[in-house]
């Protein structure tokens, strides 16, 4: 985990809050809400996504539509030392986990994928899943319903 010194005044979090709502605002949107010149909100732009503070933008697009209606949550254990991230390294290069996370507890790992349907789930797991032999187990929770997805992250 790396640790860097944060130096946010209230203008970079104005700012890193108003792109998490519309990414799409352009820089005269954003200078007139801030209140600053055109030039000086895009410098400051430029030096959060310089510094790592903005990963990137990117569009919100709806399953539905894609047809990757089914959203699951998969609790993997595997044979990994604590240190080893092979299995991570391999779950995350499968297109439909969209998330992998090491956690602490009885599994390893929480994967989030989307797929279109328990037939591709099934698929998925033993197409690609099975192949990463140090899974020990593997546990799927299929979310009926979404009340709150999202990637915003409270700026206070």
């Amino acid at each position: 985990m790396r640790v860097k010194e944060i130096n946010l005044d209230e203008t970079d979090l104005a700012i890193l809050r108003l792109l998490q709502e519309d990414a799409r605002i352009t820089n005269v949107a954003l200078a007139g809400q801030l209140k600053m010149a055109p030039s000086a909100t895009l410098e400051r732009v430029r030096k959060l996504e310089e510094k790592g503070m903005i990963k990137g933008y990117s569009a919100i697009v709806d399953p539905l539509w894609i047809d990757k209606d089914l959203l699951v949550f998969i609790f993997i254990k595997t044979k990994d030392s604590f240190a080893d991230d092979k299995s991570a390294r391999l779950l995350a290069a499968i297109p439909q986990v969209m998330e992998v996370h090491h956690i602490a507890g009885d599994d390893c790992y929480l994967i989030k994928a989307r797929v279109s349907g328990p037939t591709e789930l099934m698929e998925l797991k033993r197409s690609r899943f099975s192949k990463i032999s140090n899974i020990i187990s593997m546990r799927t929770t299929i979310v009926l319903e979404t009340v709150k997805e999202s990637s915003h992250i409270s700026i206070d």
